[in-house]
């Protein structure tokens, strides 16, 4: 009994942890994942059904987080497609997103901006 709560136990971690890591957002980026992402490419996925943004040299896929969003979506959706540093360290209003937000974002992280 003790080897099967054991066995039990072993298979909750590790299926939580499967569910916990980040997978693929929905929209596939052309090249290999991880591969620099050129402003060409991210403007190519500028409204709502492909929603990408670049925040701090690297290129987020939110099209799945834009419902999500606490704030109205229209917000996120003018970014899309864009270089949105500046954006996302303001809201726009002058105030930081939390740490909070700032870890939730590395689910949806696609690769670099190419410079």
């Amino acid at each position: 009994m003790k080897n099967l709560f054991t066995l039990a136990t072993a298979a909750f971690w590790v299926l939580l942890a499967l569910i916990a890591l980040p997978g693929p957002s929905g929209t596939a980026a052309e090249g290999t994942p991880g591969q620099a992402i050129s402003l060409a490419e991210l403007a190519r996925h500028a409204d709502p059904s492909s929603c990408w943004m670049a925040i701090g040299g690297q290129v987020y896929d939110l099209t799945a987080y834009l419902p999500q969003h606490p704030a109205d979506p229209a917000v996120l959706r003018r970014h899309c497609g864009q270089e949105a540093t500046q954006a996302y360290a303001t809201k726009d209003v002058g105030r930081p997103h939390s740490p909070w937000a700032t870890k939730l974002l590395e689910k949806y992280r696609l690769g670099p901006l190419a410079r």
